[in-house]
């Protein structure tokens, strides 16, 4: 494995009626509740540029030091508590996760 931390990336897309609801939620409540636990180090979210069918709309990459790191992220009282106010934020619907992968760095190359 190369430098660089692993890459846990979750895809969603939601209708667009609800897109300011759903981008606040994330930015100001999720995100916030997933970031107390200190083994994840950056989350950064990305928004899909023009259109592009089938792809989801939006990506949201979270890093963390090493597999450890992510394991014990899942089995976290902070990922259980977001998880938890997720459920009941979204109960009747609103979003999809279209899919989520982890990552290993192979190689980093910077200016």
């Amino acid at each position: 494995m190369g430098e660089g931390l692993l890459l846990n990336i979750v895809a969603t897309e939601c209708p667009p009626a609800i897109e300011a609801k759903f981008n606040k939620w994330y930015n100001g409540v999720h995100v916030p509740m997933l970031f107390k636990y200190p083994g994840l180090k950056r989350v950064t979210r990305y928004q899909l540029l023009g259109e592009s069918p089938g792809q989801a709309k939006y990506l949201a990459c979270y890093e963390f030091k090493d597999a450890a790191a992510l394991s014990n992220f899942q089995k976290s009282p902070e990922f259980a508590a977001a998880m938890d106010e997720m459920q009941g934020t979204w109960k009747g619907g609103g979003f999809d996760i279209k899919w989520m992968a982890v990552y290993q760095p192979l190689k980093t190359w910077e200016r």
